[in-house]
């Protein structure tokens, strides 16, 4: 007789198929499970709900994304930092890991960029020369007249002083203009005449450049000698005011820890460049067309390695 009863589950089920019948109970039975809850038997479907990721390291061993050792933030890159601190935040050079610079490659550097871009450059030197030529002309004119009036005499000595005022305050807007080009050129871009006039601020430019030019005053009335070493320290004075907008104390500051820190590399490069310079002027001034903007370029390439600094390659 047939039951129409299902078989008990403690019983084999003899019309299941084969490997169907779940195992036997080991003897003495199942263990107690916590919670009351009945032994479990037959197979389950996976459990249900969300639950949170694994915990610990991603996948080979490394932490999960976004998260540094012990769950904490990666630190962030090194970056082209403040000169004030050891390596110019991790760059190498200047603290970091040693940097040299030969006259040689500063030189063929700044050859090759001023090769590039001779038209601004020779363009600027003429323009600064013309201005310079016409400041001086404008008041400097008093120099051919004679006159007892004291009234008149006087007149024309306020009128060249304030023509050397204005000669010293273009100049310094000169000077600043090439040191942004020169810049501008290591970071790979052709400066036009208007990018080399463009300043954050022109303060801090007049700042630097009054306190250096007051050093060298004093320098040079003390004895000539004095005059050539503090032109040498404060060489990167106006280069760290610009480049890195510095205050003028810091700028000087830095100027005199690169000089004095890397002398055996920029003294010989900057008597280099004095000579250049002293031979292009001695061609009729024609030749200072050339050597001044590749003298300059040579200097803030040296700079820039120095520094740790962004230095574009030039096409080959």
């Amino acid at each position: 007789m047939t039951s129409n009863y299902p078989p008990n589950d403690d019983e084999p089920n003899l019309n299941k198929p084969d490997g169907a019948n779940p195992p036997p109970p080991p003897p003495g039975g199942y263990p107690p499970q916590e919670g009351n809850y009945p032994p479990p038997q037959g197979s389950y479907p996976p459990p249900q709900g969300s639950y949170p990721p694994p915990q610990g390291p991603g996948p080979g061993g490394f932490p999960p994304p976004g998260q540094g050792p012990g769950g904490f933030p990666p630190p962030p890159p090194p970056s082209y930092g403040d000169p004030g601190q050891s390596g110019f935040g991790g760059q190498p050079g200047y603290g970091g890991q040693p940097a040299t610079v030969s006259i040689g490659d500063a030189l063929g550097y700044g050859w090759a960029r001023f090769k590039g871009n001779a038209g601004v450059w020779i363009g600027m030197c003429l323009i600064a020369v013309v201005v310079s030529g016409v400041i001086n002309a404008a008041f400097s004119w008093d120099r051919y007249t004679n006159s007892d009036d004291l009234t008149v005499a006087a007149s024309f000595s306020i009128l060249s002083i304030i023509g050397s005022l204005v000669s010293v305050i273009v100049s310094i807007i000169f000077q600043a203009a090439f040191t942004r080009g020169a810049l501008s050129e290591t970071d790979g871009v052709k400066p036009g005449f208007g990018d080399l006039f463009r300043f954050k601020s022109l303060a801090p430019v007049f700042a630097v450049a009054i306190l250096v030019g007051l050093i060298n005053a004093v320098a040079f009335i003390l004895c000539f000698l004095p005059v050539l070493i503090t032109g040498y320290l404060l060489w990167y004075s106006l280069t760290f005011v610009i480049d890195r907008d510095l205050d003028p104390i810091a700028a000087i500051k830095a100027s005199f820890k690169l000089t004095t820190d890397n002398v055996g590399q920029l003294l010989p490069l900057a008597l280099v460049c004095v000579l250049l310079n002293i031979g292009g002027a001695i061609l009729c001034l024609i030749g200072l067309l050339v050597t001044i903007p590749v003298t300059l370029l040579a200097g803030v390439y040296a700079y820039r390695v120095l520094t740790g600094g962004p230095v574009a390659p030039v096409a080959a």
